[in-house]
């Protein structure tokens, strides 16, 4: 297990902490993405229930990066990967993602995935260095453009 690494509970304090990290790291992206990031949307509440119907982990204490764990059909889902701009470059990012190998093992799963805004190009550059790779691209409903493009990583057993 990744050190300093917590799974949280629906019931947990620490949650608003995450709302708050994921509204902090996100918020570069108003007015770059179109349509606007679903943080806009996200509570605390939303939080508890992906405790619930997912994971979600966070590493450090304070809380300085976090992710949501959503099993599918065929895949580990990662959603909402936020890592503290004080502490980019510490590895935290990759900590995460090696965590959701561990947990997808865990799981049975053979591959992670994750969905990135088109617009976020660093992002993809980033991803793609922790060994996702593109293979698709999708338009959110209501568009007729693509809008974010989904990436794979597979997992060793």
């Amino acid at each position: 297990m990744i050190r300093n690494a917590i799974r949280h509970r629906p019931e947990d304090a620490a949650l608003k902490d995450i709302l708050l990290l994921i509204r902090k790291c996100f918020a570069y992206m108003d007015g770059r993405i179109d349509p606007p990031s679903s943080m806009h949307r996200l509570t605390e509440a939303a939080i508890a229930r992906q405790c619930q119907s997912g994971e979600v982990w966070s590493l450090e204490e304070p809380i300085r990066a976090c992710v949501f764990l959503t099993p599918k059909d065929d895949c580990l889902y990662l959603g909402k990967m936020a890592v503290d701009s004080e502490a980019r470059g510490l590895g935290l990012g990759r900590s995460l993602v090696a965590l959701a190998e561990e947990r997808a093992r865990a799981l049975g799963y053979h591959a992670l995935e994750l969905e990135t805004r088109i617009e976020l190009v660093e992002n993809h550059k980033i991803f793609a260095s922790f060994g996702f790779v593109k293979t698709a691209e999708t338009a959110h409903e209501g568009y007729d453009r693509m809008t974010s493009i989904t990436m794979r990583k597979a997992v060793a057993g």
